[in-house]
């Protein structure tokens, strides 16, 4: 513990975040660049050392975070790379894109702003780089045994390079043009450049991990034929398969899954197209589903260019602070939180029918209605009490030349026929099962992830793809010193 008293003495700083009037002008970071690290090691100062460091278990990673934190305020990045990298294979992508239950879980918490957990983090991720402290790590050997991985998200990449750096070799298919999953062409630029992903994965590639794209397994290749080449197998496909909205209407076009408009506007960052034809541009949107990816949808379309833009939350708005009684510390509360794209939509006054952020709360939809060529025009939608409930006289609609379906996904997809080659069981939610040991019911197959686990954060996933390469090197060689942070019936702390 650096300052004894870092924690009295020192506000909560966060990394400031550039001009809304700039940055939705272009794609990049909404952070100001370069003005982390002049504020990072005095926010480190903060962290207590605690005896019982309950960020610890939030964290499903296991990160060591008042070590990291220690060695930063004392400006040893080199140190603090090495303890963070013990435990997290992407701490780029956590520092940017976890909502951090850590922070949550932070025993500071309990009665001041939390330590800023996640900058650090990012910091000493990106000093990591900037300082070289971050070279591949190729095995000393190889095992002779061979594994592939079908899916390239966080899962699916963390499991890859534990194992390849165990001795095995290792292919990773992934069904799109370039690996990265929904890191690649679900989450915005402007939460995360892509070079964070694409350097990753040229350290992985230098370390001997092999990347077959546009290759769909179950489709392109057959799920039994890859059985059969390889001697072991894991799916991290995530959970692909999104949820719909059965009201009338739905058919109209102009009505979208937020994972069918995300990656054209990525596309469109990454130069395969000009323009998105789902662009926004000019039309008035509706964002039905109250989550991140909602959030992400927001920010894209006020980029694009909006007319208007309107969230749609069917839970009513939640307090500022955490309700100590129905969500105790160390659990991670439900409260209201602004992004940084529902700040763009409030000082830019994007949705006229909310009060602030652009979120309507407690908002049900009841139907679309459109124009004589069949496209959408209308939004229905009714105000609901705590058990989603139509209150009597609050129906109105909202134009809607551009709605998007944010929510949230089931499990895999089953269109690519990989469940049904390999004869996969499922559990009732529709994911893959399996069993202590991320075994499923076919022998050699591992499942890891939000395929198996169902939607999740970040943090979780790395942490499934970090112990199903536990799992797998196990069963390839009978023993296994790779960690392994969780099990697969492990859940986040709730009351």
């Amino acid at each position: 513990m650096a300052d004894p008293k870092g924690f009295m003495t020192t506000p909560r700083q966060e990394w400031p975040r550039r001009p809304v009037g700039e940055r939705v002008r272009d794609w990049d970071e909404v952070y100001v660049p370069g003005a982390l690290l002049p504020i990072i090691s005095e926010q480190a100062d903060r962290c207590m050392d605690c005896g019982v460091p309950f960020c610890h278990d939030a964290c499903p990673l296991g990160n060591l975070i008042p070590e990291w934190n220690d060695l930063v305020s004392r400006e040893d990045w080199r140190a603090a790379s090495d303890r963070l990298h013990a435990t997290n294979n992407f701490p780029e992508f956590t520092g940017r894109l976890c909502p951090a239950p850590c922070e949550a879980g932070c025993v500071l918490a309990i009665n001041q702003p939390a330590v800023t957990i996640k900058n650090v983090e990012c910091a000493v991720a990106d000093r990591a780089w900037a300082e070289g402290f971050t070279p591949p790590r190729p095995p000393d050997r190889l095992s002779g045994r061979t594994v592939a991985v079908i899916g390239s998200g966080p899962t699916g990449l963390a499991a890859a390079q534990q194992l390849t750096r165990a001795g095995h070799t290792v292919a990773v298919f992934e069904r799109d043009d370039r690996p990265g999953g929904l890191m690649r062409y679900g989450i915005p630029a402007f939460k995360m450049e892509k070079h964070h992903l694409e350097r990753r994965l040229e350290q992985m590639r230098a370390e001997g991990t092999k990347f077959r794209t546009s290759t769909a397994v179950g489709r392109d290749v057959g799920a039994g034929e890859l059985r059969a080449r390889y001697d072991a197998v894991v799916i991290a496909t995530g959970a692909t398969a999104w949820r719909e909205l059965p009201v009338p209407g739905r058919e109209l076009s102009g009505i979208h899954q937020a994972m069918e408009y995300l990656p054209l506007a990525n596309r469109v960052c990454e130069g395969d197209l000009e323009a998105s034809p789902l662009s926004a541009a000019g039309r008035h949107v509706v964002i039905v589903g109250g989550g991140d990816t909602g959030a992400d949808c927001l920010g894209t379309a006020v980029r694009e260019g909006a007319a208007s833009v309107t969230q749609l939350d069917i839970y009513a708005q939640p307090e500022e602070e955490r309700d100590e009684d129905s969500e105790p510390w160390p659990t991670y509360p439900k409260i209201y939180r602004l992004s940084a794209a529902h700040q763009e939509a409030g000082e830019l006054r994007t949705a006229p029918a909310a009060d602030a952020d652009a979120r309507l709360f407690a908002a049900s939809t009841l139907r679309f209605t459109g124009d004589a060529e069949g496209r959408v025009r209308w939004l229905h939608l009714v105000e609901v009490d705590a058990a989603r409930r139509p209150r009597p006289g609050t129906e109105r609609r909202l134009p809607a030349g551009l709605v998007l379906l944010a929510l949230g996904f089931s499990g895999p997809d089953r269109a690519d026929g990989l469940v049904d080659q390999l004869g996969l069981d499922l559990t009732p939610r529709g994911t893959v099962a399996r069993d202590a040991g991320f075994a499923t019911n076919v022998p050699g197959v591992f499942a890891a992830g939000d395929a198996a686990r169902g939607q999740s954060l970040i943090v979780w996933a790395i942490a499934e793809g970090r112990a199903v390469a536990a799992a797998v090197d196990r069963h390839l060689t009978g023993s296994s010193s790779l960690p392994a942070p969780i099990g697969p019936y492990d859940r986040p702390m709730t009351v």
